[in-house]
């Protein structure tokens, strides 16, 4: 999953980046006001970090744009101590939770792990989809109690398709979320076939149905039959 990370403070951004990137997200980063605005405006994320004093404009601002665009962007402000004023506003302008500095990374990574399946699951631990079933926490997916052994990619790009069930999503839309700008980088989509392809085959293998429909000239659709 995709988070944008808007910290100026490099130091607490590395930080932030390294321990969530080892938590299986992928992290995006802005330093000021018009670097986040322009990233919020080009691409969407499953958790946006906000630290609330930015270079060029307050954090509340692009919480108001985000509120009048209607994003479904989960939200995590991280505000500095004595802030009241600041979490109040925040959460009022539709902020999912806020963090006070200093906070553990430990800690930063469940409230966003929180935030994250709330949105995309109602707050569910564990989903199940017949004989399939991913557990949120441990980070696995099992078929008939047996883990499937997905790599990384593979078990982000299944979460994505799940989160998104009976959706058409773009080829596009699967590998930004995966890679994020570095998707832009290749020069056809032959890196995400080859993941689809082999998280397909993994999971019939272990004896799950193969959900996963190509839809021509548009993308693919993770499709459950009631």
């Amino acid at each position: 999953m995709k988070l944008l990370i808007i910290e100026d403070e490099r130091e607490i951004s590395d930080s932030i980046c390294d321990y969530m990137e080892n938590d299986h997200f992928f992290c995006e980063r802005a330093a000021t006001y018009p670097e986040a605005l322009e990233k919020l405006a080009n691409s969407s994320y499953a958790c946006i970090l906000l630290d609330i004093g930015l270079p060029g404009g307050s954090g509340l601002g692009l919480l108001e744009y985000l509120k009048k665009e209607n994003r479904t962007d989960g939200i995590l402000i991280i505000t500095a101590k004595n802030s009241l004023d600041d979490k109040v506003t925040g959460l009022n302008f539709g902020a999912d939770d806020y963090l006070t500095k200093p906070f553990h990374l430990a800690e930063l990574s469940a409230r966003v792990t929180a935030i994250t399946r709330r949105k995309a699951f109602d707050g569910k631990s564990t989903i199940a989809c017949n004989n399939l079933l991913i557990d949120l926490k441990k980070k696995t997916a099992s078929v008939n109690d047996r883990l499937v052994d997905l790599t990384k990619k593979e078990y982000d790009l299944l979460l994505y398709f799940l989160s998104n069930k009976n959706k058409v999503i773009s080829k596009n839309a699967i590998a930004e979320h995966l890679w994020g700008n570095n998707a832009d980088l290749a020069s056809n989509y032959d890196f995400l076939y080859t993941h689809i392809k082999n998280m397909r085959k993994k999971l019939v293998w272990a004896g799950c149905e193969d959900y996963v429909r190509s839809v021509y000239g548009m993308g693919y659709k993770f499709q459950q039959h009631d």
